[in-house]
C-alpha cells in the first residue's frame, strides 16, 4: 500500500545523493502501480495541482493536466523528478539562442512519458508540457527545493521573449490544493 509520508521520508533520504537515480527509483516505485497511488491520494477527477509536501529543501505535487492542457515554456531552476502514473505528457524541450535575432529560445528536443515512465530534469531544463489527451493525465513531481516560491522564467508563447513567471497562466484553469487544505486555494 502506498503510504504517502513513507514516500516523502523515502525522497528525503535520497537528498544527499550527488546523483538524482535514488530519488528517481523511489518515485518509479510509487508510480509502478497506479491503482495502489490513486486509492492513497484520490481519484484524478479534476485539473489541478495538489501540493503533498513543501519544505526548504523539497516539494512534492500531484500535478492532474486538464484534457489537452498546454503549459507555456517555462524553467524551473532547481532539479525535479517527474513520474507519470495516468495518462500522458510531452515535454518539449528548449534552448537559449545566443545573440537571438527573432527567437530567445530554440526547440533542442522532446520526450512522452506514459503512465509508468519517470525522468530527471536538470536545474537548467527549459520545457513545456502538452496533455495530448482527452482525459486528465496525472503525474507526480518532486522539486529539490522550495518550487512554489523561488523565482522563474517562462516564454511568451508567441514572441518566446523570457518573461517572470507567472503561475496563474502556466496553470491556467487549474486550482492549487495543499495538502493540509480541504478547499482549493487561488494557484499563487
Amino acid at each position: 500500500m502506498f503510504d504517502l509520508d513513507q514516500f516523502i521520508a523515502d525522497l528525503r533520504a535520497t537528498l544527499g545523493e550527488r546523483s538524482r537515480q535514488p530519488m528517481k527509483e523511489v518515485v518509479a516505485r510509487a508510480v509502478s502501480d497506479p491503482a495502489n497511488l490513486i486509492r492513497a491520494i484520490g481519484e484524478p477527477e479534476k485539473a489541478g495541482v495538489h501540493v503533498l509536501h513543501k519544505s526548504p529543501d523539497l516539494t512534492v505535487m500531484n500535478l492532474l493536466w486538464a484534457p489537452r492542457q498546454i503549459a507555456l515554456p517555462h524553467d524551473h531552476r532547481m532539479a525535479a523528478v517527474i513520474g507519470m502514473y495516468a495518462g500522458r505528457e510531452d515535454n518539449m524541450f528548449w534552448r537559449r539562442v545566443p545573440d537571438a535575432a527573432k527567437f530567445q529560445i530554440e526547440a533542442a528536443s522532446g520526450e512522452a512519458l506514459g503512465t509508468g515512465d519517470v525522468t530527471i530534469l536538470g536545474r537548467d531544463i527549459i520545457h513545456s508540457v502538452v496533455n495530448p489527451l482527452g482525459k486528465i493525465s496525472a503525474a507526480i513531481h518532486v522539486y529539490l527545493g522550495n518550487f512554489l516560491e523561488i523565482e522563474r522564467s517562462m516564454w511568451n508563447a508567441e514572441t518566446l521573449v523570457e518573461e517572470p513567471y507567472d503561475i496563474n497562466a502556466v496553470v491556467q484553469g487549474m486550482s492549487l490544493q495543499r495538502r493540509d487544505q480541504r478547499k482549493p486555494a487561488t494557484a499563487a
